[in-house]
């Protein structure tokens, strides 16, 4: 009976071993896209927020995004990205830091929404041993929504139409005051014809009046 239970109590003291190397120190506070809509072949970051829950520091030594791309006929592609920074980091007990991880679009991604999930690898430090312990790796996801091609280049197609529209309406305005300036001018032209004309009329009938012998 003893021999039976022999492996299950050699498995127990393995895992009291282990478990105490392994131990959690940092969670994931905060995942946020520098845009709430993609296009296609576009590049985006996200922004991790990682914080220390621990009485010691930490460090961060690898944090990825993976992204799950739908293409338009269909076929799954995963990919991951890394942090741009020169990992590892320290963060110090009771402390936040940011992390930036950059990411790319196909051009021939599938619209909709997708999930990418962000997953990172900390280390704890052990002030008694004066190393760094294996940490959790907290993880996190983000929701990504990439908009369809047909419907930017239909609001590149708005935006272009109402920009010849403004052309046009500029135009039009320049020519309505054309217009206007051209009638008042005529108008103006006619008004001084007709005061040249009865200032003849009055000078013509003033020196005959003045010709007339006296009688």
């Amino acid at each position: 009976m003893l021999r039976k239970h022999v492996p299950i109590i050699s498995l127990a003291i393995l895992f009291l071993l282990i478990a105490p190397s392994i131990v959690h120190a940092a969670t994931i506070t905060a995942c946020t896209l520098n845009k709430d809509t993609y296009y296609h072949g576009e590049t985006g970051d996200i922004t991790v927020t990682i914080y220390n829950d621990k009485e010691a520091k930490i460090r961060i030594t690898e944090l990825t995004a993976t992204i799950e791309y739908y293409y338009s006929d269909d076929t799954v592609y995963v990919q991951k990205f890394y942090s741009s920074e020169d990992l590892p980091i320290e963060v110090q007990p009771g402390e936040s830091d940011n992390f930036l991880v950059p990411f790319s679009l196909p051009t021939n991604i599938a619209a909709g929404y997708t999930e990418v999930y962000v997953k990172a690898k900390t280390e704890l430090w052990n002030s008694e041993g004066q190393r760094w312990l294996p940490s959790e790796h907290p993880a996190d996801h983000v929701v990504l929504y990439i908009e369809s091609p047909y419907k930017q280049h239909y609001g590149e197609q708005v935006a272009a139409n109402d920009a010849l529209q403004e052309q046009l309406d500029e135009q039009l305005s320049v020519n309505a005051d054309v217009t206007n300036l051209m009638y008042l001018f005529g108008v103006t032209t006619l008004v001084f014809a007709g005061i040249a004309g009865l200032l003849y009329y009055l000078l013509n009938r003033r020196a005959t009046f003045i010709k007339q012998p006296i009688a």
